[in-house]
Formats: structure tokens, sequence, C-alpha cells
């Protein structure tokens, strides 16, 4: 008499669920992992923005530097790079491919990975803003542009981890293939935007994390990276989000093209 084991009801029931806590668990059991996401993302920001609170700039501009300074850490070496190593190593052992063969879809498959970066970006941007403000640093002025810089950020950067694995043969590779998206989202820093020629600089604009940082300076301060020190009001920034907003819409839509046109299942494929 032949038996046959019963697929788990929870997974069948909700793949994408039982895919994220495993690889939450995962994650968790990663040590270096942990401590490189957590201890980093806090502390860069909350140091940068303690010693420049000690000279003579409007604490509104340090908010926006200590926050573009989170973002540009969480979302480059957590959750970029963490999604591009679990991917390619996922791929490496073969997990991808027998995921596949299962009740997963495969997009399920492919966002799983991005929610433990994602939950630790946001948790991260929690204890920094608690701090930041607890310290007096004036209120946001539009929090919902804040928001969707540190949102829109996590889904551009983990589909872009997505494409990178592509040409990544290897967890070590990664650090190699990782590069180029990492000087690029460095271009975009507000501070280097500033000394670049405008030629450049007008390029540098359209960068991806230019329009992150145009938001988060949008969000804390009322104003962008290129506007005069005159601040917006909460009902002025809604009308500046337009070439930021669509700026982190083409370059997501352009990842998730290159990602379903080079997204590779198995080494041998």
């Amino acid at each position: 008499m032949t038996t046959t084991t019963p697929a788990a009801a929870g997974f069948r029931r909700r793949p994408l669920a039982a895919l994220t806590k495993a690889e939450y668990l995962q994650f968790r059991r990663n040590k270096t992992l942990v401590y490189v996401a957590t201890v980093f993302p806090i502390s860069i920001p909350v140091a940068l923005f303690f010693f420049a609170r000690r000279g003579d700039a409007p604490a509104a501009d340090i908010a926006v530097l200590t926050f573009e300074m989170l973002a540009l850490v969480t979302l480059l070496f957590v959750q970029y790079y963490s999604v591009l190593s679990m991917v390619t190593t996922r791929r490496g052992e073969g997990v991808l491919k027998r995921l596949r063969t299962g009740e997963a879809a495969d997009w399920q498959i492919q966002a799983a990975p991005a929610v433990p970066g994602a939950l630790v970006t946001l948790a991260c941007t929690v204890v920094v803003a608690v701090f930041v403000y607890g310290m007096g640093a004036p209120a946001p002025v539009n929090p919902v542009a804040l928001l969707l810089a540190l949102v829109g950020g996590i889904v551009l950067f983990s589909v872009l981890a997505l494409a990178t694995s592509a040409v990544t043969k290897n967890a070590e590779a990664a650090q190699i293939t990782s590069l180029p998206v990492m000087t690029i989202a460095m271009l975009g820093l507000a501070s280097i935007r500033g000394f670049l020629p405008d030629r450049i600089t007008d390029l540098a604009d359209w960068t991806p994390f230019a329009a992150i940082s145009d938001l988060v300076s949008l969000g804390v301060a009322g104003k962008t990276a290129a506007a005069s020190d005159t601040a917006l009001d909460f009902a002025g920034t809604f009308a500046e989000l337009g070439r930021p907003f669509a700026t982190l819409a083409i370059w997501t839509v352009l990842a998730f093209a290159l990602t379903r046109r080079s997204f590779r299942w198995d080494d041998r494929g």
C-alpha cells in the first residue's frame, strides 16, 4: 500500500507568507547579516546627525542629510545587496528551480527574499526618526513624500537586485557585479550632485537615488537639493513631487522589464 504525504496546508493556501517566513528565519539566523543590517543603518545616520548639529547648519538641513544617509545605507547595503546575494545563492544551490515545482508563483518566489530587508529598513527608519525628532529637529513637512521615497526605493532596489543576479555567478561575484548600481546610486547623493559640472548634474538628477534623495528632502524640509533656500509647505511640496516620482517610476518599470527578460532560475539555464 502506497501512502502520500500531504503538502503543508499553510503553504498551499498562502505560499508567499510561507516563503516570507522561511526567508525571515534564514535572515535572522545569519548573525553577520543581522549585525550589518541593523548596526550600520542606525549608527551612521545617528552619528552624522550628532556631529553635524554642532555646526551652524539649520536643523532641517541636518535632518535631510541624516535621512538621506539612512536611505542610502539601507537601500544599498541592506535591501539591494542582501537580495542580490540571497537570490544568487539560492539559484546556485538549486533552490529556485525546486521552488518552481511547488505551489508558489514565480513572482512570489522572487518577492519573498525582499521582505526581511524591507522590514529592517522600515524599523531602522523608525529608530532614527525617534532619535532625530527627539533631539529637537523640526517636524517633517510632508511625511507622505518620505514614506514614498522609502517604499519606492525598497521596491526599485529589490528589483534591481533581481536583475543584477542574472549576471552574478555566485555570492563572491556579487561584490563586483553590484558596483555599477552602487556607483550610479551614490552619484544621486545631493552632496555629490552639488559638486558636479552642470551637464553631469543634469544627468545625475535622473538617477534612481537622486529621485529618492529629492523625495526625502521634500518630505523632511520641503525643498529639493536644486531648489532655493525657500522651503515649501505641506500642500506646496505635492507640486514638486512629479519629477522625482516619475524618475522613480521609470527606473522601476525598466528594472521590472530587465528582470523579466534576463532572470535565470538555474545556473545551467
